[in-house]
């Protein structure tokens, strides 16, 4: 089974917020519930949990990890994949991400090439609109968030 992990950044306002990025490309384009994520990604045996967690949220934020500490959201399975994501409480503005990008047969069976961002925009939610955008599979981590 594919494994991809994940940090969750939060921040506390009038009310506890988390960041999300929606995804990129064209399947989610037109879309909005359940089309944003937790910048997370996949890794292989040779790779800690933590240490992709890190790297990918850098790749798909062109930002550094905030410093902190990273507490464990534990595991959820979706999409075929094991998702591993930690909390970390953090700040970051929103315009100043500078996504990675991947490459996709765009349109299908055309024998083209295109570049899409992984996440297309970046936002802040309270955990409630969080909940009603995030992938239903990462929306556990919601939940273990709120209950610390």
């Amino acid at each position: 089974m594919k494994r991809s992990a994940g940090i969750l950044l939060f921040r506390r306002r009038e009310q506890l917020e988390v960041l999300l990025g929606h995804m990129g490309g064209p399947f989610w384009a037109r879309k909005d519930a359940g089309a944003w994520s937790v910048p997370k990604g996949e890794y292989t045996e040779d790779e800690t949990p933590e240490a992709a967690a890190r790297r990918e949220f850098e790749e798909e934020l062109g930002l550094p990890v905030p410093e902190g500490e990273l507490v464990p959201l534990g595991e959820a399975k979706g999409s075929g994949k094991v998702i591993t994501v930690w909390a970390l409480e953090g700040d970051l503005d929103p315009e100043a991400v500078v996504p990675g990008t991947f490459e996709l047969e765009w349109p299908p069976k055309s024998g083209q090439r295109k570049t899409f961002p992984e996440v297309d925009r970046v936002g802040w939610f309270s955990v409630e609109e969080a909940s009603a955008k995030i992938v239903s599979a990462q929306r556990p981590f919601l939940e273990r968030l709120t209950a610390r």
